[in-house]
């Protein structure tokens, strides 16, 4: 039985790896036709820089972005030209300017606003991105998990009401109007002015040392605590409503499991409280934590959209929008097939981590 067992879950996991690539193709096609069918095409922006130029000027400019770009080609030989570009498999041309079929290096291709391969720009923004989810990701989960599980341990009692309410608060603020009021009340000179209100550094942190450190003019903060001064109210605001919403989960999930048989079970068999809630409850209250885990290592690619345009940081929420506006195609279709790339990853990780959590999930 447990070598069929085996077997199968092989076969789920091969099947689920093979359907990435047709799921992929459609995601890109689907983006790439939206980005067509746009009023004015993909060149519409490069078109708009000229400012006021006589028609003749325009046509002509207008010839030379669909020759550069090759967007006087179909749509159709656009997109398997795109496609061939990021394949690590497709056609390559060698020294002698023959093509040949093999492996190659993928090409992101070059950004058509910037007029900077995309590799440049997801390489300067992601690090940012990376550094405000990779902070915030593990205090949402660990203080979610201990105000959900304590708060169903403790249900009705003063405790679970005040966090039961302060959730629902959190979570029905908008983020862009706490980010605003942080910026007024907190950042403004007119008020407290306790935090800066754009960037991740001070003009004259490069001069500093990396740790606080006395200096002529006194405690200098250095290059990590005046990172971190500038990274206290981005990560307030993205982390806020995160944690209000899996508290809630978290207190759920426990709720329900606490009052099912098996812990009853534990209890008359002379299990500890600690013992019933940590060691049987929780394991069981996990899966639908990993459901909503699917979505994060996708999100830290994105970034926070919000977040990053309010407080000036020039992170992946930024680049994206900024290339949505502008119809950036390269940019865009490549950061979607890394995001999709990785949430398939992701969704094939949570099915597995359900078995591990729960051994009565079956791949069947």
């Amino acid at each position: 039985v447990g070598s069929e067992m085996c077997i199968r879950d092989r076969n789920y996991i091969l099947r689920r790896l093979l359907l990435i690539f047709p799921t992929l193709l459609g995601i890109t096609i689907m983006v790439f036709s939206i980005m067509a069918m746009a009023p004015g095409g993909v060149g519409a922006s490069l078109l708009t820089r000229g400012g006021d130029l006589r028609p003749e000027e325009r046509a002509a400019m207008q010839a030379y972005i669909n020759e550069r770009y090759g967007l006087d080609k179909p749509l159709p030989q656009q997109y398997l030209r795109w496609l061939n570009n990021v394949s690590p498999l497709g056609f390559e041309k060698n020294s002698n300017s023959e093509s040949y079929f093999g492996f190659k290096t993928p090409d992101l291709g070059m950004s058509f606003a910037k007029n900077r391969p995309v590799t440049e720009l997801i390489s300067d923004a992601l690090p940012i991105t990376l550094l405000l989810n990779l902070l915030s990701v593990p205090f949402i989960y660990t203080f979610s998990i201990i105000l959900g599980v304590y708060s169903a341990r403790y249900r009705g009692s003063v405790f679970d009401v005040g966090v039961g309410t302060t959730n629902l608060a959190l979570y029905s603020l908008p983020v862009i109007w706490v980010g605003t009021l942080c910026i007024v009340f907190l950042s403004s000179k007119e008020y407290l002015d306790w935090f800066p209100t754009s960037g991740l550094h001070s003009l004259e942190s490069d001069t500093w040392t990396f740790l606080p450190s006395l200096g002529g003019d006194g405690l200098e903060r250095g290059y990590l605590l005046d990172m971190l001064w500038h990274l206290f109210l981005p990560l307030l605001c993205l982390s806020y409503s995160s944690l209000a919403f899996l508290s809630k989960l978290t207190r759920t999930s426990v709720l329900e499991n606490l009052q099912s048989d098996y812990a009853r079970t534990a209890r008359a068999k002379g299990a500890s409280e600690a013992s019933v809630l940590w060691n049987h409850v929780f394991r069981n209250s996990l899966l639908p934590l990993i459901t909503i885990t699917a979505g994060i290592i996708p999100g830290l690619l994105v970034g926070s959209v919000v977040v990053e345009t309010i407080f000036s940081i020039d992170g992946m929420g930024r680049l994206v929008v900024d290339s949505v506006m502008v119809r950036d195609r390269e940019v865009v279709l490549s950061i979607t097939l890394i995001t999709s790339i990785l949430t398939l990853i992701s969704y094939l990780i949570v099915d597995i981590c359900y078995a591990i959590a729960d051994p009565r999930v079956s791949y069947e």
